[in-house]
């Protein structure tokens, strides 16, 4: 592998971050710390708990899986539209670099500042509730695995938009709702029976539940379920990013 043609574009990419720390880091911090106030004010007056975990303890985890989706997956599109748009991309597929170190490099930094967004909300919520992490080796596992998959579908995305609504479109029409009714602020044992069945069509429900238990010990599926849902999302988004730079779709006038 190439590491330094991969350190190169990590480094570029990350640069762009520093440049726009406030819409990057601050804004979706603050963003979540609002959901977060208002969610646990709100509902929480009206629900103390949920299986002997208080509700605004309930949610952080929740909340930092939605960050972490969302970040990843438009810090990904973003990063790899912006060389389309100004044809630079030209300049990197004609460099001694292969398909890997380029996915590996964007990837990295998407995921890598999607990261930094989740730790900065689970430090801030210490000061707002108490945090208990019982499986501090699976929550970091579930962190790195949802920040890299979703950052690849991100990838796909920059790929496959060829304008700033499609870049956008999938993030907030698609991911967003999921997210929401994946049981980021409720337990989905709440709804009544065939709404839970319903409700596992969602992929998003597999990353939170596992998420969760890695916190509470608790979740809505089995963790080895969530655990295996999570890699064929991540093994299907790399099989898609092969099939991209194989054939040359979108990437080759």
């Amino acid at each position: 592998m190439n590491f330094e043609a991969v350190k190169a574009i990590y480094l570029t990419e990350m640069a762009r971050t520093r440049r726009t720390v406030m819409q990057s880091i601050i804004s979706p911090v603050i963003s979540t710390v609002l959901y977060f106030v208002v969610f646990g004010a709100a509902i929480g007056s009206r629900i103390t708990e949920i299986d002997g975990v208080s509700y605004g303890a309930f949610i952080v985890p929740g909340l930092i899986m939605l960050s972490l989706m969302t970040q990843s997956l438009s810090n990904a599109a973003f990063g790899i539209y912006f060389p389309q748009f100004t044809g630079s991309i030209y300049e990197i597929l004609s460099a001694p670099v292969s398909f890997l170190e380029i996915t590996v490099a964007f990837v990295g930094a998407a995921a890598t500042k999607s990261i930094l967004v989740g730790l900065i909300i689970l430090v801030t919520a210490h000061f707002f509730v108490d945090i208990e992490i019982q499986h501090p080796f699976w929550m970091a596992a579930y962190f790195l695995l949802t920040a890299v998959t979703f950052a690849l579908l991100g990838f796909i995305i920059g790929i496959w938009a060829d304008n700033f609504e499609k870049l956008q479109f999938i993030p907030l029409l698609i991911v967003t709702p999921l997210a929401f009714l994946g049981g980021s602020f409720y337990s989905i044992t709440m709804l009544p029976e065939i709404w839970q069945k319903v409700t596992l069509i969602n992929p998003v429900v597999y990353l939170i539940s596992g998420f969760r238990w890695s916190f509470y010990g608790q979740a809505d599926v089995s963790l080895w379920l969530s655990l295996l849902m999570t890699l064929v999302f991540l093994g299907g988004a790399l099989a898609v990013i092969h099939w991209i730079f194989k054939t040359g779709y979108r990437l080759k006038p």
